[in-house]
């Protein structure tokens, strides 16, 4: 198909055409979600499934997407989005804390919101890989905005004197792939441990690179 039905204009029901299309937009990725993030999974969901499960029409999908891969990709932004919001949150929250507390509320504030619905662990750790060059580079582009997010985190441990000084970028990224790994892990019942737990572990991690064990390095 070349490109998406033109959308019907104008006020009807209350609700002008851009509130209709957003009320429809959200139906299809709350569809999305049941059937993507549970069963029968993204492969084998088909327009007309995620359209009678959004209770609209085909027609109505293709006014707001042209392939169920276009679905997939905005609701993966979407999980993440709803992750980053409580971080950020979080994050303002402690900003005067310790760089221990600081860690600690972060970490909680992300593994409480991508745990809090298991569908939202599958879209973004399972789901999203391998079905495309353009999601493949979607997901990694959205990695390295956790990469980033963390990156300034720990640029302000460093300028308070909580950290050493030196290009933190390798280990943070090595740092976000245990994150996922073990938050997916745990989700999958792998992991014989609380949600506190994972989160405890986590933040032993990121001191662990932060602060290692023994003396400082001596330079400038």
């Amino acid at each position: 198909m070349p490109g998406r039905l033109r959308a019907p204009t104008g006020r009807y029901g209350g609700k002008t055409a851009q509130e209709r299309q957003a009320e429809r937009r959200r139906r299809f990725l709350d569809a999305a979600l049941r059937l993507f993030g549970d069963t029968p999974g993204y492969r084998a969901t088909t327009v007309a499934a995620l359209s009678e499960t959004a209770g609209l029409s085909t027609r109505q999908f293709y006014e707001e997407f042209r392939t169920l891969e276009d679905v997939l990709a905005a609701l993966h932004l979407q999980v993440n989005g709803w992750a980053e919001a409580a971080v950020l949150e979080a994050a303002a929250a402690a900003a005067e804390l310790p760089l221990v507390d600081r860690a600690t509320a972060i970490f909680r504030a992300y593994a409480g919101n991508v745990t809090a619905d298991p569908r939202r662990i599958r879209i973004t750790f399972v789901e999203i890989i391998g079905v495309s060059p353009r999601l493949e580079e979607q997901r990694l582009a959205r990695r390295a905005r956790w990469v980033d997010l963390v990156c300034a985190e720990v640029a302000s441990a460093v300028a308070r004197g909580e950290a050493a000084p030196r290009d933190y970028r390798l280990a943070v990224t090595a740092f976000i792939g245990s994150v996922n790994g073990l938050l997916h892990d745990w989700s999958a019942g792998w992991v014989e441990a609380t949600l506190d737990e994972v989160v405890d572990e986590l933040v032993r991690l990121l001191l662990g690179i932060l602060q290692p064990a023994g003396p400082r390095p001596v330079g400038p």
